[in-house]
């Protein structure tokens, strides 16, 4: 008899929700302030992929969020830079790019995060919405990218 998976914890529905607040930002649909509003205000507790549990962490969705939007240029370098030689960041999925970038934002900004606690985090992101070959690539990039930024944390 296998154990039932346990639930998602309230940082790890946080960053889903964000992740998924960052794909409708690169959509184009709204501002960062008007989707973390959204998502406070009316997605709080809907089921399904738009909504976020009411439980989650909503500090650290909004941090998310607002720190990635505001670091979109300087995140997407970080992370192109860590791709293999023949990817561009114009190849990748967008919910991938949201999945990436939110994870760069988190190894590069979020010192309070450990760097395999990021990184598996959003490679099980990855995994709710796609097969082993992308959770692989996110894993990889979001490892290059801790590596660059976290070198000595890693090492410990």
């Amino acid at each position: 008899m296998s154990t039932p998976a346990k639930p998602p914890s309230r940082r790890q529905a946080a960053r889903l929700a964000a992740v998924q607040a960052l794909y409708q930002w690169q959509e184009g649909q709204d501002e960062p302030a008007a989707i973390i509003g959204q998502f406070l205000d009316v997605r709080t507790g809907e089921a399904g992929e738009g909504g976020m549990r009411r439980d989650a962490d909503k500090p650290l969705f909004k941090d998310v969020v607002e720190g990635t939007a505001s670091h979109k240029d300087e995140l997407e370098k970080t992370v192109s830079a860590a791709l293999a030689e023949n990817w561009s960041w114009g190849r990748i999925d967008r919910l991938v790019r949201a999945i990436l970038l939110a994870g760069a934002y988190e190894l590069v900004h979020r010192r309070d995060v450990p760097p395999k606690v990021a990184i598996n985090e959003y490679v099980d992101i990855a995994h709710a919405f796609y097969g082993p070959g992308e959770s692989t690539f996110v894993n990889s990039v979001l490892d290059r990218v801790a590596r660059q930024e976290r070198a000595a944390e890693l090492a410990g």
